[in-house]
C-alpha cells in the first residue's frame, strides 16, 4: 500500500454488498462496515471492493471482518448528496474476530486554510482539508478535524503546509434543508488524533 495513505477498520458489515460501479472492466461493490467506538457508539463506513477480493471473502451482513486500504475521495457531480463522497477502497479483506479497529494514517498538503470555531459547548475545534497524491497524478481531498489542543496548534498551519497525521475515519449524522425540505445525511471525516509537521 502506498504510505501516505493507509489505513485498517475491524468492525460488522451491516448489509450484504451491492454493486457500485464499474472500471476498465472491473466490478466494484461496496458494503457498510460498523465499527464500535470506545464511547459505545458505532461509525458506518462505506467500505468500496472490487469482485476479486470478494470471491476471495465473500461478505456477509452480520459478520465481523478486518480491511486495509486507503480513504478516497470523489468529486459527485450528481446534484444528489454530498458534493465530496469519502469512502474506504479496501486492498485487502478477511474474516476476523475481536475488538473493533479504526486507524489510519496519512501524509498530505494543507489545501485550505484551517478553521478554528468553538462548539456551542465551548470546546475548540479545527476543520481541515488535506490533499493526499495517489501515484498516478491523481489527490484525495480529505476532510479532517481536531480537538482541543490540538485543534489550536492546526490553527496555525498554513495552505501548502505538508503535515504526517494518525487519526480514525468516522461517520457523523445531520440534518439538511434544500428549498425548505429537511433531509438527514452522513458527513464522513478524519479525526485527527496527532498530526506532526513534515519536511
Amino acid at each position: 500500500m502506498d504510505s501516505r495513505n493507509q489505513a485498517t477498520l475491524r468492525g460488522r458489515a451491516a448489509q450484504a454488498p451491492c454493486l457500485s460501479h464499474s472500471n476498465h472492466g472491473v466490478a466494484y461493490y461496496t458494503f457498510p462496515l460498523e465499527v464500535n467506538r470506545l464511547s459505545g457508539t458505532a461509525d458506518v463506513l462505506n467500505v468500496v471492493a472490487d469482485e476479486t477480493l470478494l470471491e476471495q471473502c465473500p461478505v456477509t451482513a452480520g459478520e465481523e471482518y478486518q480491511v486495509a486500504g486507503e480513504i478516497r475521495s470523489f468529486n459527485n457531480r450528481s446534484g444528489v448528496g454530498s458534493r465530496l463522497v469519502i469512502s474506504f477502497f479496501a486492498k485487502s479483506l478477511q474474516p476476523a474476530q475481536g475488538e473493533h479497529l479504526n486507524q489510519l494514517t496519512l501524509s498530505g498538503v494543507l489545501c485550505k486554510a484551517p478553521n478554528l470555531r468553538r462548539t456551542p459547548l465551548g470546546r475548540e475545534i479545527c476543520d481541515l482539508l488535506l490533499a493526499v497524491n495517489r501515484r498516478y497524478g491523481r489527490a484525495d481531498y480529505l476532510p479532517c478535524i481536531a480537538w482541543g489542543g490540538l485543534a489550536r496548534a492546526c490553527a496555525a498551519l498554513e495552505v501548502g503546509d505538508e503535515v504526517h497525521i494518525t487519526g480514525r475515519l468516522q461517520s457523523r449524522k445531520y440534518r439538511k434543508v434544500i428549498q425548505g425540505v429537511e433531509s438527514e445525511r452522513t458527513a464522513y471525516e478524519i479525526s485527527v488524533m496527532e498530526l506532526e509537521p513534515e519536511g
